[in-house]
């Protein structure tokens, strides 16, 4: 079969290669869509320190989608060949401190799943077990594939506190922050959507963004969150405030979004080892609450399953373009350049 091998950074290549043929409690899937997503596009450039951990490569690549059930291994009773299904690419291990003590995104043994973009898929028992289900006929493949990000949307959200009636700014209009501002509105928020770009804005208004605010052209930091803080009530910030760049800076003007008392969702994965600057004065005497969310857990993969098959939430609006399976490596680049923000891709 055909599938994508990750070598290094900036090196992706089609291969042959063995499909694989599920072990006890495994399953093989076929996959019909595969979504792709930032964090691909970082791994692509640059590789990635869990993904990719010294010594793995060459290893298989991408880890959002959905398919068909083509066969499954000894012990398996809840799933069958024919069936759609959809699986996260992570399950927590259950039994770290971290696990233990409902902490289970930071589980120290988080198992992972990749290779997505190919023909055919493997998901391992624990994933079967706790983080894959069967979607309805009626939820597109192409729209279901994208439920690794929406569970991660979805943690966030459970972290934030937004309320019925809150202001929520949203910083970064990609697919992430259309996720978040389709789920705000959903809890009852007005939102805000600000973004250097005037295409992504506009897709953020499409999202259901009732001001979207062009950064292009601010110079510094506090002209963006002047900016932003302007278009909320009486001018006092946001309630809520979410990062979803994954850049120091738009942490830092993230937080200076808020009102006093305000709540900042720091979401999109930075280098590591970047810092950002927080004013200590600020941060005592406003009393603000900082937020860091990472990943997903087998709770918030079952809600953004119930949303994606329910049809709350649409995920076919998140795809710019339905491609072959060829085209990952130029979608890739097209994201890079700002050209669309995520592409199906179909075996």
């Amino acid at each position: 079969m055909r599938a994508y091998m990750f070598h290094g950074p900036g090196d992706l290549r089609l291969e042959d290669v063995e499909p694989g043929r599920p072990g006890p409690g495994e399953v093989a899937v076929e996959i019909k869509a595969a979504a792709t997503c930032g964090t691909d596009l970082k791994s692509y450039r640059r590789g990635h320190p869990t993904l990719f951990p010294t010594g793995t490569l060459p290893a298989r690549f991408g880890h959002e989608f959905a398919g068909v059930v083509t066969e499954v291994g000894e012990g398996v009773t809840t799933f069958a060949p024919g069936q759609r299904v959809v699986a996260a690419n992570t399950c927590p291990c259950g039994s770290c401190w971290a696990c233990t003590i409902g902490r289970e995104s930071l589980c120290e043994n988080l198992q992972y799943l990749n290779g997505a973009f190919a023909e055919q898929i493997v998901i391992p028992k624990a994933i079967v077990e706790r983080n894959t289900y069967e979607i309805p006929d009626s939820l597109p493949f192409e729209a279901a594939a994208p439920l690794e990000p929406l569970s991660t949307v979805v943690h966030g959200m459970a972290e934030s506190g937004i309320a019925l009636g809150d202001t929520v700014v949203v910083n970064g209009a990609g697919p992430i922050g259309q996720m978040y501002i389709r789920l705000a509105q959903l809890r009852g928020a007005t939102v805000i959507s600000a973004d250097m770009s005037a295409g992504r804005l506009a897709q953020a208004e499409a999202a259901g963004a009732s001001v979207t605010v062009n950064l292009d052209g601010c110079e510094s930091i506090a002209d963006k969150a002047a900016a932003i803080r302007a278009v909320t009530p009486h001018g006092r910030g946001a309630d809520v405030a979410i990062e979803a760049v994954g850049l120091p800076e738009v942490w830092e003007q993230t937080v200076q979004c808020l009102r006093p008392g305000g709540t900042a969702v720091l979401f999109g994965g930075p280098k590591v080892g970047a810092m950002f600057s927080v004013d200590a004065g600020a941060m005592h005497y406003l009393e603000y609450k900082l937020i860091g969310v990472y990943h997903h857990t087998p709770r918030y993969v079952q809600t953004a399953v119930h949303l994606l098959s329910s049809g709350k939430f649409d995920g076919m609006t998140l795809c710019t373009e339905v491609r072959p399976l060829e085209a990952l490596v130029e979608s890739l680049e097209d994201m890079s350049r700002g050209v669309g923000s995520k592409y199906i891709l179909r075996p």
